[in-house]
């Protein structure tokens, strides 16, 4: 080989290095700020591990009155999503740590959410205490009396109620891609991550309902039947 032969051949290699180099560099830069497939550590994963797990574990139960539920595989942790107590004081669903909640996000307006409501206080009624709680806030914009008179028209007596007059609880939950429509319901664990959710009404209090919330509550596989 002569000499001047083998310098196209150097350089060649040369920008094959630069080449592969300048890749390498802006594969890190995406990584940096996309987070592109893994090469940037999901924050909530180790956080949001046992919500996926417990998940894993009540799939199974995710069928007739309540099959429309999807079961996060996963991690996320769900906004710490603003509204209002029937006092008028400020809550975030971190106040709930601790605890597991189903939130639900509902309004007078919507014919299904009032189908459903009585279904919410029903499972309040048979789970909720210390470590469960339904959290159901009304995202009526308008006439804050009217979601009152119809909770006390039929009859619902269990749920606290809470209310978001600006609806923004909707769209934070619209912005991460768990709002599809009405009625919203995300069963959530102690720790503020998704176990499951759901698009559209179910009937929470049926023996589907039941079985499935006492095993997310239980945190383990002993309820869980096929």
């Amino acid at each position: 080989m002569t000499e001047h032969s083998a310098l196209p051949r150097r350089r060649l290699a040369r920008l094959r290095l630069i080449a592969v180099a300048a890749a390498a560099a802006m594969l890190a830069v995406l990584a940096g700020i996309y987070g592109i497939d893994g090469l940037r550590s999901n924050p909530d994963a180790a956080a949001c591990a046992d919500a996926v797990k417990t998940a894993s574990r009540v799939a199974p139960l995710a069928r007739g009155e309540v099959a429309a539920l999807t079961v996060s595989r996963k991690a996320f942790r769900v906004p710490d999503l603003a509204f209002k107590d029937a006092d008028g004081r400020a809550r975030t669903l971190p106040d709930w740590r601790g605890r597991t909640v189903l939130l639900n996000l509902w309004a007078t307006w919507c014919v299904p959410c009032r189908k459903e409501m009585p279904a919410l206080d029903a499972l309040e009624a048979d789970l909720g205490g210390p470590n469960f709680e339904v959290v159901a806030v009304d995202i009526d914009t308008r006439d804050p009396g009217k979601p009152l008179a119809f909770l006390k028209e039929i009859g619902v007596t269990h749920l606290a109620y809470y209310s978001d007059p600006s609806a923004k609880a909707f769209q934070d939950l619209k912005l991460a891609g768990k709002a599809f429509g009405m009625p919203t319901t995300l069963i959530i664990d102690p720790s503020g991550c998704e176990i499951g959710e759901m698009a559209g009404p179910a009937e929470w209090a049926s023996a589907d309902g039941l079985k499935l919330v006492s095993a997310a509550l239980a945190g383990d596989n002993s309820s869980v039947t096929r």
